[in-house]
């Protein structure tokens, strides 16, 4: 074991310990040094008194004015007293602030020894420490600053005298005319920068990023609480360009770790055996240039912490890679099964990434096997027998397995798929009209509205709050916002069948348009990023898509009619997205937002409760995640006739398997004639067809589209391919209908009602089951172009990008 720590010691820098990312951003914007000493804490008493009582720091009121020389008197004759040369190194050794707000109970004691007792002293020696402060004699730790109300209310007002007016003027104007800002915020916005003025020196323009994450982190810990208003106060300090050009564009973007080093990946599972350790580390190295974050994340989570860490905790003083039998076969009998959610105690469940741990096993047994080979000095002592077998990885039946859970799971959800979209169509309506009274309403007024009787309450940090008769608080703005974005979320993820970091990623520059040269006819398309395939594709927009595309940019519009530029965060490669225009985007407090795929999660469940679905296995309520929504987007478009090769293409995925693994319930001897007839097509396929088209081609390609047009709408049908329902068009999903068209379809199915009045009369039973097919199909078309007529049309400009200076 000695020679092989030795082999893996060249390996690169070690971590001593857990680093985690957010201390990496400490480390990059560090807080600026407190100063020892400075020219105004050097000078001596009749000085500090003068500097403290002239102008601009003269109260009005000459009694005050009085107490507060008074006050000074008292206190620097108390610091006097205490050990130090300057008077910053006697206030700091006096040990006044470890007693945080009671700091004066040492001053008036010593004042008391000397027989000088007076009710009006403690307020005195309050007032003589700010003028201290304002006068730059003394600057406090920035911890007794935040715990200390009575001094940090003032600060701010003191300092703008004769510190920084300059500055403090601009961040006030900056807070009042800001639409967003409300007065608490500005409040306290001023405030935090008085504290870090007052406790580093300085004006304003020498705050740092490293001086907020200080304060922040003091109010965190001193307060034992998030602290309020903290990004407002950031984006304020950025707006007024006071924190430099390498500042981010927004607070969050220092709150979130960002990617972590292999060392810090392995070391947040507390390994006991050095060498393993350090042998986990190189090899996430060599791995590193062919794995995505994601991956490699998770390749240090099943070796360092699933693998190596339970080995560790069961067989203390473990030290070799070489396991006897009976350790490998416990190992994988712990790993079968895991604690209930929530709880340590209870019955084991069992563990659905079981397989997949212990393939990454296998594969670092066989790698390190392999990689001997080459660099023997390196890696040979490290080879051992592998735990895993190639039985153990055989996953066959696990395939079969998951897949009928996940067709289990579709065919639940796609029969009760309408009924959610009613349900947040109408929770969306419904909020909106909800709030709009309630906005029309003056706070302490009650109002009725659908049944619900509510009392507006007084505004509150933003928020428009009411109370219902039991008396329960509500956010109606939240509730609106909420109901809003889970109407888009569930209608952009079921019409599109995209996934939800694609979804996440559209920007207002993923809608383009696609013009035909013949007809004029524009064909809007939809841009779908690069993500899981790093490849891109293109979505024809239908007309109800296109509504809910065009609602989202109506409301995420700023004043300007621009969509505003957001950073959002990819939280699977930890790292923060230039900004865009994301579609996906609200207002939170004084900006705007990208909204996170775990917010998205919660506004669908919110959503679901009010549908009352249950599930059928454990009579709970009905769990949709957004991925369920692919799945139940393929399997409905197979089965209505799209092929499953341009189902493929739609959803973006590089083997055909996988498409037909999202499909549920789908005939394998389909699938396998499919296959084999798509084999036999393309070996029998000249090798000339393999070319660029010719004009003539393209002209028949583009004439495709110009011979869509029916009757009633349009038929969107993929080019070459057959019509499959033999031009049976209002039984066809891939036909749009033509709201135009609506009477003609209203005859048609009036004369549907006819003719099988006529057949049941006549006693033709096989005619009226067809005519009740086409009777059903003629009223999801009317349903089709009733939904699309409630919103209004929108102007949809060409989107620009907004440079920020």
């Amino acid at each position: 074991m000695v020679s092989a720590a030795a082999a893996v010691s060249a390996s690169p820098t070690r971590s001593t310990g857990p680093r985690l990312g957010r201390e990496a951003v400490r480390t990059r914007f560090p807080p600026r040094p407190i100063d020892a000493t400075w020219s105004t804490t050097q000078c001596d008493r009749e000085t500090a008194i003068r500097w403290a009582t002239v102008a601009p720091f003269v109260i009005s009121n000459p009694v005050v004015q009085a107490k507060r020389v008074r006050g000074l008197r008292h206190l620097l004759d108390w610091l006097a007293g205490q050990p130090g040369d300057t008077w910053q190194q006697r206030w700091t050794s006096s040990g006044a602030e470890t007693l945080g707000p009671r700091w004066r109970q040492k001053p008036v004691a010593w004042l008391a020894e000397q027989g000088l007792r007076s009710a009006w002293l403690p307020s005195e020696l309050s007032s003589a420490l700010l003028a201290l402060i304002f006068a730059d004699v003394v600057r406090p730790a920035l911890r007794w600053l935040v715990c200390v109300p009575s001094i940090k209310s003032e600060l701010a007002d003191g300092l703008a005298l004769e510190r920084d007016p300059g500055g403090f003027g601009r961040l006030r104007e900056h807070c009042r005319t800001h639409s967003g800002i409300t007065k608490q915020a500005a409040r306290l916005t001023a405030q935090r920068a008085a504290v870090i003025v007052a406790a580093k020196g300085g004006t304003l323009a020498d705050i740092t990023v490293g001086d907020v994450l200080e304060l922040v982190d003091t109010e965190t810990e001193t307060l034992a609480a998030w602290p309020r208003a903290v990004p407002v106060f950031y984006q304020v300090l950025r707006d007024l360009e006071l924190l430099g050009e390498q500042a981010p564009l927004r607070f969050r973007q220092l709150r979130t770790g960002g990617q972590l080093t292999p060392e810090q990946l392995v070391d947040r599972y507390g390994l006991q055996c050095r060498p393993i350790r350090d042998l986990l580390v190189v090899y996430l190295h060599e791995r590193q240039p062919s794995l995505d974050y994601n991956s490699l994340r998770d390749l240090a989570y099943y070796l360092a912490r699933r693998f190596w860490r339970d080995l560790e905790v069961h067989h203390p003083g473990i030290d070799s890679l070489r396991l006897a039998p009976e350790v490998a076969a416990a190992w994988r009998e712990r790993l079968l099964t895991k604690p209930p959610p929530g709880s340590d105690a209870g019955e084991p469940i069992p563990r659905i990434s079981y397989r997949e741990c212990l393939v990454k096993v296998r594969a670092f047994y066989l790698d390190l096997s392999q990689w001997a080979l080459e660099d023997p000095a390196r890696w040979a002592p490290w080879v051992a027998p592998c735990p895993v077998g190639r039985d153990d990885v055989e996953h066959r039946k696990a395939k079969r397995r998951h897949k009928a859970r996940m067709d289990a799971r579709t065919r639940e959800r796609l029969p009760v798929l309408p009924v959610l979209v009613a349900t947040v169509e109408q929770r969306r309506l419904a909020s909106a009209e909800l709030l709009a009274v309630a906005q029309r309403t003056e706070p302490g007024q009650s109002f009725t509205v659908a049944g619900q009787h509510l009392t507006r309450l007084r505004p509150w940090a933003g928020k428009l709050l009411v109370a219902d008769t039991a008396d329960h608080r509500r956010d109606l703005r939240r509730e609106e916002e909420y109901a809003f974005w889970a109407w888009a979320a569930v209608n952009v993820l079921r019409l599109t069948g995209i996934r939800i970091e694609e979804l996440m990623e559209a920007t207002h520059h993923s809608l383009i348009q696609y013009r035909l040269p013949t007809t004029g006819e524009l064909v809007p398309l939809l841009q779908i990023a690069p993500s899981k395939t790093d490849a891109e594709r293109l979505l024809v927009v239908s007309p109800e898509l296109a509504d809910v595309l065009s609602a989202i940019i109506v409301r995420v519009r700023d004043e300007t009619g621009t969509v505003p530029l957001v950073p959002a965060y990819d939280w699977h490669e930890c790292i923060w997205r230039p900004p865009a225009p994301v579609l996906f985007q609200r207002r939170f407090g004084t900006e705007n937002r990208a909204i996170s795929h775990g917010t998205i999660r919660k506004m669908i469940q919110a959503a679901l409760a009010d549908t009352g679905l249950t599930d059928p296995v454990d009579g709970g309520p009905l769990n949709y995640t957004p991925h369920d929504f692919r799945r139940l987007f393929i399997t409905d478009a197979i089965l209505n006739g799209l092929p499953p090769h341009i189902a493929q293409v739609i959803a973006g995925h590089r083997d055909i398997n996988v498409t037909m693994g999202y499909k549920a319930i789908y005939p394998e001897e389909s699938i396998q004639a499919h296959l084999a007839f798509l084999a036999r097509r393309r070996s029998l396929r000249p090798s000339e067809e393999y070319r660029v088209p010719t004009d003539e081609e393209w002209a028949e390609f583009l004439g495709h589209f110009e011979r869509r047009k029916v009757s009633t709408g349009i038929c969107a049908r993929a080019y070459s391919t057959p019509c499959v329902h033999e031009h049976a068009c209002l039984r066809c999903p891939m036909h749009w209908p033509d709201p135009a068209q609506r009477p003609r379809i209203v005859d048609i199915r009036d004369n549907l009602i006819a003719r099988i009045t006529e057949a049941e009369r006549e006693g033709w039973l096989g005619e009226v089951e067809g005519l009740r097919i086409s009777l059903a199909g003629a009223n999801d078309k009317l349903t089709q172009i009733d939904r699309r007529r409630a919103p209004a049309v929108v102007d949809l400009p060409t989107p620009t990008i907004r440079r920020e200076n």
